[in-house]
């Protein structure tokens, strides 16, 4: 959907004033912007005041045109011939010539970062759109252009809930006519406020939506938008697998579009390399933590040999602790153990399955109390066992 309040180039109009000469303006579209000034300074006060209706109309739409082709080279200008477009069209009731008028107004002071100013004038133009009558799907893109506008301006000032409630409204007229791109783009704007903000749920919330509506209007670049700001949000979550699986999507587009989309590129390398060193920060955290607890480990079995030695010094040559009671099968298997046999050694040569003879060790480490075959069988022969 075309965006009103962006802006834009606006197609030739041609201006059948009787009192302009043959120099007259062609196409403001480059540089004949001096020839319709030319044109519309011969315009003076006297000749306004006896000029037809349809005289006011064109020189109306004079100014405007005027006021849209500096509204990107000059914006002082741009105000100036909203003002003279204001001076025929708000006394007269031509609601749609001043809506336009003061949404250019409000784009100046917007620009100028004078928001309150920017404020007055926009919703001066809304309600200029409210009284007009016709179309309602061209009413529609109107309302819905400025209440988006109205939310980024009350952004920018943080009221956050106030531009929530402006961009909802605008939200609306999208689902209603199925603008998804638009949505995509508010969506995205709505996660880029909460992420700011650090509301990192809300965040994920809205830049899913904007993901979603991206992928329904198969607006690649919103799709890799959208795709960014989750990666920002598994960031915030300390995520950064998830992170990054995101990120290098987006990036696969902005790559393939970097003329167009470098400094989105740009940003989405500086959040990969955040999210690389902080799944290096993680990967090295889970290693410390495995070294510590191998070393817990080994340090409790270096304590029970020790707390082993110093029993067998104290009590001599007798043994450490009573001979467990072994079946005949045990006693069995542990003199293979001793003799050195595997697993699978013992239990071809006893006729038993590989898991019977790993139950029966289970068992005999249980029962010598020891944490592994070694240990078992030092302690068997302390016991005088084998």
């Amino acid at each position: 959907m075309n965006k009103r309040y962006l802006f834009a180039t606006v197609c030739a109009t041609a201006l059948l004033f009787a009192s302009l000469s043959a120099t007259a303006y062609n196409d403001h579209r480059g540089h004949n912007l001096d020839s319709l000034e030319r044109a519309v300074a011969r315009w003076t006060p006297d000749a306004v005041d006896r000029a037809s209706e349809q005289e006011l109309r064109e020189l109306n739409r004079a100014y405007r045109d005027l006021m849209l082709g500096y509204s990107v080279l000059n914006g002082e200008k741009c105000a100036f011939y909203a003002h003279r477009a204001l001076g025929i069209s708000l006394p007269r009731g031509w609601e749609e010539a001043n809506a336009d008028a003061f949404r250019y107004l409000g784009q100046h002071f917007y620009g100028q970062e004078q928001y309150d100013s920017a404020l007055v004038y926009y919703h001066l133009a809304l309600d200029a759109v409210e009284r007009i009558e016709g179309d309602q799907l061209a009413m529609d893109d109107e309302r819905s252009a400025l209440y988006g506008t109205l939310g980024n301006l009350y952004n920018v000032q943080g009221n956050i809930p106030e531009a929530m409630e402006w961009y909802a409204k605008a939200g609306e007229i999208f689902d209603q006519y199925g603008w998804n791109e638009s949505n995509s783009t508010l969506y995205y704007n709505i996660g880029e406020t909460w992420i700011e903000e650090g509301e990192v749920k809300k965040a994920r919330e809205a830049y899913e939506k904007a993901l979603a509506y991206g992928q329904e209007a198969d607006d690649s670049l919103m799709v890799a938008a959208a795709k960014m700001g989750l990666g920002r949000v598994y960031i915030e979550r300390n995520r950064p697998g998830r992170a990054l699986f995101y990120l290098h999507a987006a990036d696969e587009y902005f790559a393939a579009h970097e003329r167009e989309q470098l400094t989105w590129r740009k940003e989405t390398y500086e959040y990969i390399s955040i999210a690389q060193q902080k799944q290096q920060h993680r990967l090295g955290l889970l290693c410390g933590m495995i070294t510590g607890i191998l070393g817990i480990g080994l340090g409790f079995w270096c304590k029970r040999r020790s707390d082993r030695k110093k029993a067998r010094a104290s009590a001599g040559d007798g043994p450490l602790v009573p001979a467990p009671d072994l079946s005949p099968r045990e006693r069995e298997i542990l003199d293979l153990l001793t003799k050195g046999y595997t697993t699978q050694q013992i239990a071809d040569g006893l006729h038993l399955s590989y898991e019977t003879i790993r139950w029966y060790r289970k068992k005999l480490l249980d029962k010598f109390d020891v944490a592994n075959t070694a240990e078992m069988v030092a302690l068997a022969k302390e016991q005088g066992l084998v």
